[in-house]
């Protein structure tokens, strides 16, 4: 069974809730063995999903841009390889996907945590909008070139972090790169994570033959995190989460959550054994998320970004954007 316009939407009673951690999810789960690949691994909760599965005895692949400062904040986890990667730039995808596939692993967790958010209007060199590219593309990309290893490891999942923020904006198929419409930063990074769910739906419906299972996930309002450090003052202002020194409201810091809860609906989607005979479904609080119609309420999954004839026509729409068949066989 498929999760096409949410089907398979629903709570499974995991046990969790989001104020659970990291170390809560991990619990009594052996990851002995097992290669993952964690984009985005290097800081906030990427770091601290790339902490959680090292110590449950995963090798862990973190690629990185900023190698030196990737070192720094990866001192001391066991089982760590640090590679280059921009996921800005295309070759460098396929130059780190390659590296990986020479060396003949599976890939038993592929994690696309790496992300933008709150940027101005930038362009890759192929003129993309660069929320897009680097939030969605640049992981549709990536996913394809490691395919094959995915499918060598025979039970691998692909963990895709997305956003609440999804709702701010159905996927613009007329104008994807704000080409002829007013660009807005949150318009832009709602499309690209109503990407990653469509993605992450439509991969899993593709992927499930080869056992191969793919999830969509939001890990909630995190703070400490580097998500916005190009936010100018004012658009915080504007959303009620600063004061006029730009101090955190007291009722904004308390709904925060920490870096471990954050990271801990990733680990779940990437180990729990509830999910084994179940996927293409976005998840959030340690749980599957509810199919909410209600667009004034944060929380659940908007239903267009569970749209089948959406979610086929991205995939193709994709492949064209890349110039890369993405073909499961």
């Amino acid at each position: 069974m498929n999760n096409y316009q949410g089907a398979l939407q629903k709570p499974i009673n995991s046990g969790f809730n989001a104020k659970s951690t990291t170390e809560e999810v991990i619990k009594g789960i052996d990851l002995e063995g097992k290669i993952a690949i964690v984009t985005g691994g290097n800081s906030g909760i990427g770091l601290e999903t790339v902490k959680t599965l090292s110590k449950a005895g995963a090798t862990v692949i973190v690629p990185a841009r900023d190698i030196e400062k990737a070192k720094r904040n990866l001192v001391g986890i066991p089982n760590v390889e640090l590679e280059e990667l921009d996921l800005a730039n295309p070759d460098s995808i396929n130059a780190f996907a390659e590296k990986f596939l020479e060396s003949a692993r599976p890939l038993h967790l592929l994690i696309n945590n790496a992300g933008i958010m709150w940027v101005p209007l930038r362009r890759d060199n192929r003129g993309f909008e660069s929320q897009l590219a680097i939030n969605y593309l640049a992981h549709f990309q990536l996913t394809a070139k490691l395919w094959s290893a995915l499918k060598k490891a025979n039970g691998a999942r692909v963990v895709n972090v997305s956003s609440g923020g999804h709702q701010f904006s159905d996927f613009n198929f007329e104008d994807p790169n704000f080409l002829n419409r007013e660009y807005e930063t949150l318009l832009g990074y709602g499309q690209s994570k109503t990407a990653v769910n469509l993605f992450s739906m439509e991969l899993d419906n593709r992927a499930k033959e080869f056992n191969v299972r793919s999830y969509a996930l939001c890990p909630g309002a995190v703070g400490e995190t580097e998500l916005g450090r190009e936010a100018p003052l004012d658009l915080f202002q504007k959303l009620g989460y600063v004061d006029s020194e730009g101090n955190l409201l007291p009722e904004v810091k308390a709904s925060l959550k920490t870096i471990p809860q954050g990271a801990a609906t990733t680990v779940w989607c990437a180990t729990s054994p509830l999910l084994n005979d179940l996927g293409g479904v976005y998840c959030e609080n340690v749980d599957v998320a509810l199919l909410s119609s209600d667009v004034s309420i944060i929380g659940g999954i908007k239903a267009y970004s569970l749209d089948e004839t959406n979610a086929k026509r991205l995939w193709s729409l994709s492949e064209e954007m890349t110039g890369i068949t993405f073909e499961l066989n």
